[in-house]
């Protein structure tokens, strides 16, 4: 059994910046493409950014430029970079990652608010 653990969400102004980290642990062998979804009140859930494990990164429109992924397969962990914060950016975030299944955490709250 793999299990995804998220930390860094927080409630922060218009403009600052977090740092969301995912750590994979568990039965984790070969972990192929990891990344972050986002679900937002009464919307559906969003990918955000993913990575594969050659390091090949993809981003949603509305966070490119502002949001960079990243990953350490070491230590079977991914990180997003949120940087520039929006008010519309406030979501739950769940972290994923790829082996056999997908396997998700359990989601961390970030809050973007004057």
């Amino acid at each position: 059994q793999v299990e995804i653990v998220e930390s860094g969400g927080g409630s922060v102004q218009p403009g600052e910046s977090l740092r969301l980290s995912c750590v994979a642990s568990g039965s984790v062998y070969l972990l192929y493409d990891m990344g972050w979804y986002r679900r937002a009140p009464d919307t559906q859930r969003e990918l955000v950014a993913s990575v594969t494990r050659g390091g090949e990164a993809t981003y949603a429109d509305s966070v490119k430029g502002r949001f960079t992924i990243s990953r350490y397969d070491a230590n079977h962990t991914v990180f997003l970079q949120m940087n520039n914060l929006k008010p519309e950016d406030t979501a739950v975030y769940f972290c994923y990652a790829d082996q056999f299944n997908r396997h998700w955490g359990q989601g961390t709250e970030v809050t973007v608010s004057s």
